[in-house]
């Protein structure tokens, strides 16, 4: 999937699909965590899940909504076991998902910083 197939999905992104991402964010954690092309991408995705969370339980809104889906629709897509290339296949099955996550991290990289700096300050 490229950056231009991630914004066609972010754009059909629903209030379903965040609730999806809530609710399954242990699931998609654990997909980072499994190793593979996926393994460098275990902070992002953590930090990915949280902006999620916070934006659906209002703590955090200070992020376009364009953000917020493609955050949502690259953490479906690595949970999607129907997509480009099978998960089922050793390695091989992640480097889509690993792309994805990659081209969705391009996309979002000054919204993930200044939501990580909102946390820090925060939690200061």
């Amino acid at each position: 999937m490229r950056s231009d197939q991630l914004n066609k999905d972010a754009g059909r992104i629903t209030t379903h699909d965040i609730e999806e991402v809530i609710d399954r964010a242990d699931e998609i954690k654990g997909k980072f965590m499994d190793g593979g092309p996926l393994k460098r991408f275990i902070r992002d995705a953590q930090l990915m899940v949280s902006l999620v969370q916070d934006y659906w339980n209002r703590s955090y809104r200070e992020i376009p909504w364009w953000a917020i889906a493609a955050v949502s629709a690259a953490l479906l897509y690595v949970l999607s076991p129907i997509d480009l290339i099978p998960d089922v296949i050793p390695v091989l099955g992640l480097l889509d998902d690993a792309m994805v996550v990659s081209a969705c991290l391009l996309m979002v990289e000054q919204q993930l910083a200044d939501y990580e700096a909102w946390k820090r300050r925060r939690h200061s």
